[in-house]
């Protein structure tokens, strides 16, 4: 795995900082944009700019490259996916309670018209 998804030495500071860090970044804003009813493309631009803090935090802490394009993809599509899940999540949320007399939920992430 070492060299596939992280360059540091430990799989500790991997973790830490683009799972730990990144992941409750991502899903503080994918919360946020669905919160306020921002767009989606809006929040896969605000995921890209949080995927090069998360870069530079293994940049500036655990002397890693910072201008890598695979280790940044890697933190991109981490950030991209826990965004999405958690602006879906709240936004049906969102459309199941605010609109309860239209919609109902059927799943965690899906509503349906009632």
């Amino acid at each position: 795995m070492s060299g596939i998804l992280y360059e540091e030495s430990s799989f500790a500071t991997f973790l830490f900082v683009t799972l730990v860090l990144g992941g409750a970044g991502a899903w503080m804003t994918g919360r946020a944009c669905a919160i306020t009813w921002r767009p989606y493309p809006m929040l896969l631009f605000y995921l890209l700019v949080l995927s090069f803090a998360v870069r530079f935090i293994h940049f500036s802490l655990f002397e890693a490259t910072l201008l890598s394009l695979h280790y940044w993809i890697v933190d991109a599509a981490f950030c991209l996916l826990i965004g999405s899940i958690a602006y879906r999540y709240t936004r049906t949320n969102q459309m199941t309670t605010q609109y309860y007399w239209l919609y109902a939920k059927s799943g965690p992430f899906s509503w349906r018209p009632i």
